[in-house]
């Protein structure tokens, strides 16, 4: 069975979600509006959850819940992103507002998170109005990306109740091994190719094992931040909301600097992804951001290289694993193969940094 499509979602939505259970818990969980719920709207939101929009009186939420045909550790994401979207309640960081989670599957048949829907648009969709005809807003919206996680990286994660949300000792000596065990794991599925199928990828790995930085600093991370991953206010370019916080965990910050750095376009707008934004003309260049993190958040980058190469690793790494599960008829073949072409580019895209910078 292939993975939730959005036309499942969207020919499936009620099914989904009984909505007078959801009200009955709402009325019960959630002191905002009343009445029935009514405009349920699928929302893009990847392969592992489903998002559904609705209305409940003149207020909007989104609902996430796993994937029909969710994989194991499904419900162990939703409540993470449970535990992060409340932890940030009380600081500056964009985020939904989190209203409450259920993790009985007696009430909705699965566990779900409710937040309040935020205005926004995604970049990734499309630039609206003035964002799409002004290079200098662009800038402004890629600047702005950075600020996201100056701030997030600024929480003092012990302060929001944070201290357990993840293992900190040896954290960056972990990443490697933990990393390589996946991509091992995708044996398990004997129609895929194997690691070979990632030409590079052990070169990566050895390399990240023998360079590993003596010196890091503790903090949030997001995990998977990118510019599909936010939402942008209408009316200024500033960050409305970051979203989907499933990797969220504690560790590096620059991890998130990776991240970002990882998928960026270059000056033309090529990039390792199948993601698009456009038009790209106006957007910063790598520098640019590298240099607004660094007089944002006071840190020093000298390792920042490091976590570049890593998040390539990491992120081919898990991109393959969809490639994996399609060879074995659990995912859509052509989802699999575009992800499997964005894993190989991410790691050509990391030995090329490695071998310029010798």
């Amino acid at each position: 069975m292939g993975e939730t499509t959005l036309m499942d979602t969207v020919i499936n939505s009620r099914s989904l979600v009984d909505v007078d259970v959801l009200a009955r818990w709402m009325d019960e969980h959630v002191a905002l509006a009343n009445g029935p719920i009514t405009e349920i709207e699928p929302l893009s939101g990847g392969t592992q959850n489903i998002l559904l929009k609705f209305c409940r009186g003149a207020d909007s939420f989104v609902l996430r819940r796993p994937a029909v045909h969710a994989r194991p550790q499904a419900q162990e994401t939703i409540q993470r992103e449970a535990t992060i979207l409340r932890a940030l309640g009380s600081t500056d960081v964009p985020h939904p507002r989190f209203l409450g989670a259920c993790f009985d599957p007696t009430v909705l048949g699965t566990s779900f998170l409710l937040t309040e829907a935020v205005e926004g648009f995604n970049a990734s969709i499309a630039l609206p109005g003035r964002f799409g005809t002004e290079p200098e807003l662009r800038k402004a919206l890629g600047l702005a990306l950075v600020d996201g996680i100056v701030a997030l990286g600024k929480v003092d994660h012990i302060a929001v109740g944070l201290a357990g949300f993840g293992k900190l000792d040896g954290f960056i000596e972990r990443q490697v091994p933990r990393w390589a065990k996946q991509l091992e794991s995708y044996s398990q599925f004997p129609e895929w190719e194997g690691p070979a199928a990632l030409e590079g990828v052990e070169e990566l790995g050895n390399w990240l094992s023998g360079h590993c930085p003596q010196s890091w600093e503790r903090g949030v991370m997001h995990g998977d931040y990118h510019i599909a991953n936010v939402l942008f206010q209408n009316d200024q370019p500033k960050v409305a909301a970051i979203l989907d916080w499933e990797l969220a965990t504690l560790g590096d910050p620059l991890l998130d600097v990776g991240r970002l750095l990882a998928a960026w376009p270059d000056s033309n707008g090529d990039g390792p992804l199948s993601l698009k934004v456009a038009p790209w003309e106006g957007f910063p260049h790598r520098d640019e951001l590298i240099e607004h993190y660094a007089l944002g958040s006071g840190r020093d980058l000298s390792h920042l290289l490091w976590f570049e190469v890593l998040a390539c690793y990491k992120l081919g790494i898990i991109l393959e694993g969809t490639k994996a599960r399609a060879d074995a008829g659990l995912a859509d073949p052509a989802t699999g193969d575009r992800l499997h072409r964005s894993a190989i580019a991410l790691i050509r895209r990391a030995l090329g940094w490695l071998h310029a910078r010798g």
